[in-house]
């Protein structure tokens, strides 16, 4: 799901996915790299998050499933695999623990969203336990009511 915004230092896209089948236990921030035309396309708003998740190998952290569109007008050198695995840069203390905590429990990697900071592509890396169905209503119902407690709130102070 591309999200359109200012792409200058903004939101590229989100995964709203996630936060509804997942409870994010921690989040982390992570550089992406990037090839060719890729940054273009970024800056478009050409990602697509919605099956994405990440995943630790022999000492790296690999984003798997991201989409990125090619970028129209980029030539045979710009040009690269849409769905192709892309790593992401963390510091080896969080790699380390990151891949120690996915191997021991039910927790998996998913990334919520996509943006530029300093002209740098990041991605918000969230480690997460999956929920069962009867917790994700059990999520929209404590929504639903904080949502109505602040409505009788603001409707009682005026």
């Amino acid at each position: 799901m591309a999200a359109k915004k200012d792409y200058s230092g903004g939101l590229v896209a989100q995964n709203r996915r996630a936060r509804h089948d997942y409870d994010i236990v921690a989040t982390y921030e992570a550089g992406i790299v990037l090839v060719g035309a890729e940054v273009k396309s970024f800056r478009e708003g050409r990602v697509q998050l919605r099956d994405s998740y990440a995943r630790a190998q022999d000492g790296e952290v690999w984003l798997h499933g991201m989409h990125v569109s090619p970028y129209g007008y980029a030539t045979a050198f710009g040009m690269f695999d849409p769905d192709r695995s892309r790593k992401l840069l963390l510091h080896r203390r969080e790699i380390d623990d990151l891949a120690r905590q996915t191997r021991q429990g039910p927790l998996t990697l998913v990334p919520l969203s996509v943006y530029f900071k300093d002209g740098r592509a990041k991605v918000e890396l969230a480690l997460a336990r999956g929920r069962r169905e009867y917790d994700k209503r059990r999520a929209i119902a404590d929504r639903e009511a904080q949502l109505e407690a602040k409505r009788a709130m603001g409707t009682r102070r005026h």
